[in-house]
């Protein structure tokens, strides 16, 4: 009998939205900590943080116990996924040196299953005013400058820009069908059986002609993991 394995994202740490779960780092914390060498495999799919840009001499240091339960995690033996998100898109040398392996998608086969990772920003082919607004983010120059900033105003102006782009995920059921869309195209494309991705906050697992669909769900108004064990997935919330 194989260990299981878990995907989990959008804990969104750090966003101070009024109805945010008000212990949920603690209580992610715990949870790292209970898949500490009863894991084979942990995959963090996308936007842990509220906003992430790693600097030359800075680390936030208000979520320090939980990057510390992430490195225990891999201390204890398991293996570490971390898929960059629209808020954490800027992985650079920090979680590596956690050892924890970052992407911008993942393919990997794991319990029967070859299964396609990706955070899920811009699966969505009917909003284009986010896949526009991706690329200037993404921008090296911008990012250049960006960085200048001190820490302080760069998170000050990021969970200003974060907050309108949950207003807007907050009212995406009408979309939903777009991402279950995006998500068979993927797995007819790369050959998987199953594709899993977060960024919506909608936990499902769902049936399709190609193969499974899952949707991680979040850790911010609810929360929920995907859990794969023996082969089987099912959805887990702690709420």
């Amino acid at each position: 009998m194989s260990k299981p394995a878990y995907f989990l994202s959008d804990l969104h740490l750090g966003c101070t939205h009024p109805r945010a779960i008000v212990d949920r780092e603690t209580r992610a914390v715990e949870l790292l900590r209970s898949w500490q060498g009863q894991a084979s495999h942990v995959f963090l799919v996308g936007d842990l943080f509220e906003f992430w840009m790693e600097y030359g001499h800075y680390i936030n240091r208000h979520h320090f116990p939980f990057l510390r339960a992430l490195a225990e995690l891999v201390e204890s033996g398991v293996e570490v996924h971390y898929l960059s998100g629209n808020h954490d898109f800027q992985l650079d040398s920090f979680f590596p040196g956690l050892g924890i392996h970052t992407h911008e998608t993942l393919q990997i086969d794991l319990q029967g299953h070859r299964i396609w990772l990706q955070h899920g920003d811009g699966m969505s082919r009917t909003d284009w005013g986010y896949r526009v607004a991706r690329h200037i983010i993404h921008n090296r120059f911008n990012l250049f400058l960006f960085r200048l900033l001190h820490p302080d105003w760069g998170m000050a102006l990021a969970r200003l820009v974060g907050s309108t782009s949950r207003k807007a995920m907050e009212d995406c059921d009408p979309h939903l069908a777009e991402y279950e869309k995006g998500a068979r195209a993927i797995m007819g494309r790369e050959h998987c059986n199953v594709m899993i991705h977060g960024h919506t906050h909608h936990p499902a697992i769902t049936q399709c002609p190609e193969g499974l669909h899952i949707d991680t769900g979040q850790w911010l108004f609810a929360l929920n993991y995907i859990e794969l064990r023996d082969g089987n997935f099912r959805c887990v919330s702690c709420s």
